[in-house]
């Protein structure tokens, strides 16, 4: 009786998790959907040319790896209640979070580098240049531990083939 009730709890984990991850997206989506209405260079355009903006243009481009991040994390999440964590879908699942969490880090350098070239001299932007450095280091942080994980399950998993073929 008590394995049904772990298997069961952590079944409930998983989904909380993957509930966690759909939510996190859905906010994210609807962020990017209204925030270039209610704020900054797009505030006066109509609703047409807000999203021919180049700057909102680059934010949404920029925004594609973040949800292919998430997507492969809720896949993640599914191969862990499938029991299947130690397997070669798992650890492209992370491979795949690592390399978007490192285009992630590329498009805020970049995003960073042209406000400062673009905005020049202004006072305004220690916000936005803080608000980068500070994303770009949580995002290391991400993308190093993708990398942790991948590697260290990319050994559980080869241990286990080797394992599985000496038997």
């Amino acid at each position: 009786m008590k394995k049904s009730s772990i298997y069961g709890e952590h079944s409930r984990t998983i989904v909380f998790l993957q509930v966690v991850i759909v939510a996190l997206g859905i906010a994210a989506l609807a962020a990017w959907i209204r925030f270039p209405m209610t704020e900054g260079r797009a505030v006066n355009l109509d609703l047409f040319s807000i999203y021919w903006d180049p700057v909102i243009a680059y934010m949404y481009v920029a925004s594609i790896p973040f949800f292919v991040a998430l997507y492969q994390a809720f896949k993640l999440l599914e191969y862990i209640g499938q029991n299947k964590v130690f397997s070669l879908s798992s650890v492209k699942a992370l491979r795949a979070i690592k390399y978007c969490a490192i285009a992630i880090i590329a498009f805020i350098v970049a995003g960073v580098v042209l406000l400062v070239i673009t905005q020049g001299g202004s006072e305004d932007l220690a916000g936005p240049v803080a608000l980068g450095i500070m994303t770009t280091f949580v995002t290391i942080v991400i993308a190093t531990a993708a990398a942790v994980f991948e590697r260290t399950l990319q050994s559980a998993v080869d241990i286990k083939s080797e394992n599985d073929l000496t038997v």
